[in-house]
């Protein structure tokens, strides 16, 4: 279960979050939805460990998967489908897999 504890969240002076806190159980898909610039994506940030928190306010289980797509598209030569495509890390070694697999295996797949 992902908790998050007493959690508050600035950015510069601007107070997005003031001691927020939730629980989201095992295998819970949620979406998060707000106005621009509510701190979605900083709220976000902070679960994943890469905005600066208290270390008490965010914990989750060992090995808990959090999906997660960048805001932006990173800038280079590849198409924004070839990116989303390349970061399902699991559809890519499935597809592989599939290739030398035997017709019910692949149904499998």
């Amino acid at each position: 279960m992902l908790r998050v504890n007493d959690l508050t969240l600035r950015i510069g002076e601007r107070l997005i979050l003031d001691g927020a806190s939730f629980s989201i159980p095992d295998r819970a898909r949620v979406g998060l939805v707000g106005r621009n610039g509510a701190g979605k994506t900083t709220l976000f940030k902070a679960i994943l460990g890469e905005w600066p928190v208290d270390a008490s306010a965010v914990s989750m289980p060992r090995g808990m998967r959090i999906g997660a797509v960048a805001q932006e598209a990173p800038a280079g030569p590849e198409t924004l489908h070839a990116v989303v495509l390349a970061a399902d890390t699991e559809r890519a070694r499935l597809m592989a897999e599939a290739e030398g697999a035997d017709g019910l295996r692949r149904a499998e797949i």
